[in-house]
């Protein structure tokens, strides 16, 4: 990144998640703070994402399929109780629950992201880091995906890794998503990276080009870092958990 500039880095090595960066939820609007907070500690330099086995379920009397996450994100805004509006509503007519004050912590619009990360997942689960619009406006709204990984693609020495863009409800940006097999151990760590400009976003996986987008949002984005477990009756066989190093952006 020699001819980058570093405008933002977070190595997770303070005592505590940085509270002008992130906030320690997944989408509470549709639930509560109280019972979307997630499930995290910091050790040797590292955030470790997990969901443990008493982890109750994510909007549990509503969501479908049943899912429990532990997730943060870098952005946080919605409208009044029982108005439609909020970030990634799961199904048309979704109201909010409790109302969120905005929050924008890092909200680029451009340049290269990167995560340093390893992950533990069961055929259950899965690990993400995607980036979406503010949705201060209805049609903000689109997502840049940099890396998606379930646990049920898991082969020995592969995973498939979903990155692209998701259109949801922005007619200016295309449907452009792929889950690419790579020779990868989740277990180890690797980069997952967006170069994203005005025009396209390149995704890379240990600094190697995967796949190129065009036509990306062109407005803010906020980072979305989640691990999901879906109870389907299985056994999860290990608790999953996403753990990571770093998280950079450059422009």
């Amino acid at each position: 990144m020699a001819d980058r500039e570093l405008v933002f880095e977070d190595h997770f090595d303070g005592p505590t998640l940085d509270p002008a960066v992130w906030l320690p939820n997944y989408l509470p609007q549709w639930s509560s703070r109280a019972a979307t907070a997630a499930q995290y500690e910091l050790a040797d330099s590292c955030l470790r994402l997990f969901v443990p086995p008493d982890q109750g379920l994510w909007c549990e009397d509503d969501h479908t399929p049943p899912m429990r996450v532990s997730g943060i994100q870098s952005g946080n805004f919605s409208g009044p109780v029982g108005s439609t509006i909020g970030q990634q509503p799961y199904r048309d007519g979704l109201a909010v629950r409790e109302e969120q004050p905005a929050f924008w912590g890092w909200t680029p619009t451009g340049g290269y992201i990167e995560l340093r990360a390893r992950a533990v997942v069961s055929p259950r689960s899965m690990v993400a880091l995607w980036m979406v619009g503010l949705e201060d406006s209805p049609e903000r709204c689109a997502e840049i995906c940099i890396t998606e990984m379930f646990g049920n693609s898991v082969t020995p020495g592969s995973v498939e890794v979903g990155m692209g863009l998701h259109t949801f409800r922005d007619p200016s940006v295309p449907e452009d998503f792929e889950a690419v097999r790579l020779p990868l151990d989740l277990t180890d760590f690797h980069l997952y990276a967006v170069d994203w400009t005005s025009d396209r976003a390149d995704f890379y996986v240990d600094d190697v080009l995967i796949r190129t987008c065009p036509s990306p949002p062109a407005y803010p984005m906020q980072l979305m870092l989640a691990v999901f477990d879906f109870p389907d009756g299985s056994s999860a066989e290990a608790v999953p958990e996403f753990v990571v190093d770093y998280i950079r952006g450059y422009k």
